[in-house]
C-alpha cells in the first residue's frame, strides 16, 4: 500500500478504472432487467462497485486516486454519449467528497478506504437520483427507452420514502462488502 504516486500506482489505477466503468456500467444493465433493480442501483452498486473501490484504495492511498476514478467514469459517460450534467456532476461530485474525506480521516487508516468506497459505490446515482429528482423526464425516458409497462411500474415502486431507504440499505452492503472485500483479498483492515 503505497501513499505516493509512481508508475506502479499508476498501472494499478488504470486497472482500477477499467474495473470500476465495467463495474457500474453492469449496475446500470441490471437496472433495465426491472424496475426494481433500477430503483435498487445503490443496493446493487454497494455489492459490485464497494469491493473495487476498497481495493483501489488499500492499494493506492496517495491523494487523487477517487478523483482518478471519477474522471474515468466522465470520460465514459463521453464515450458512450451519456455525458449530461445529472451524469458528470453527481461522479465529479462523489470524487471530490472521496478525497475529502482521506485527507481528513488518513488515506492510509482503514475507516478512510471504507467511507471513500462507500462514497464512490455513488456512481450510478446520476442515474438513478432522477426517478426521485427529475421524476417527469424519467418517466417519459422510460416510456421511450424501456418494454411497456415499465415506466408505470417503475413509478409505482419508487415512492419518495424509498429513497432514504435505498441509501441507508446501500451504505450497509457497501460497509458488508468492504469488509468481505479485506478478507477475501487479505487487505489489511486493522484499523491503522
Amino acid at each position: 500500500m503505497e501513499n505516493k504516486w509512481n508508475k506502479k500506482n499508476a498501472l494499478w489505477l488504470a486497472l482500477y478504472v477499467v474495473l470500476y466503468a465495467v463495474t457500474t456500467a453492469i449496475v446500470c444493465v441490471l437496472g433495465s432487467i426491472h424496475p426494481i433493480m433500477f430503483v435498487c442501483y445503490q443496493v446493487t452498486a454497494g455489492i459490485l462497485v464497494t469491493g473495487v473501490a476498497t481495493s483501489t484504495f488499500t492499494r493506492i492511498q496517495a491523494p487523487g486516486a477517487a478523483l482518478c476514478l471519477s474522471a474515468g467514469m466522465t470520460a465514459l459517460f463521453f464515450i458512450i454519449g451519456e455525458a449530461s450534467h445529472w451524469h458528470c456532476v453527481p461522479i465529479i461530485v462523489i470524487g471530490v467528497l472521496a478525497e475529502i474525506a482521506g485527507l481528513i480521516i488518513g488515506n492510509e487508516k482503514w475507516l478512510a478506504i471504507v467511507v471513500k468506497s462507500i462514497i464512490m459505490s455513488f456512481s450510478t446515482f446520476g442515474f438513478y437520483g432522477q426517478i426521485w429528482f427529475n421524476r417527469d423526464y424519467t418517466y417519459l425516458c422510460a416510456i421511450d427507452e424501456m418494454p411497456e409497462g415499465y415506466a408505470d411500474t417503475l413509478m409505482n415502486v419508487s415512492p419518495a420514502w424509498s429513497f432514504p431507504v435505498v441509501i441507508v440499505i446501500g451504505i450497509v452492503v457497501s460497509v458488508i462488502i468492504a469488509n468481505v472485500t479485506a478478507r477475501l483479498f487479505k487487505l489489511d483492515s486493522r484499523g491503522r
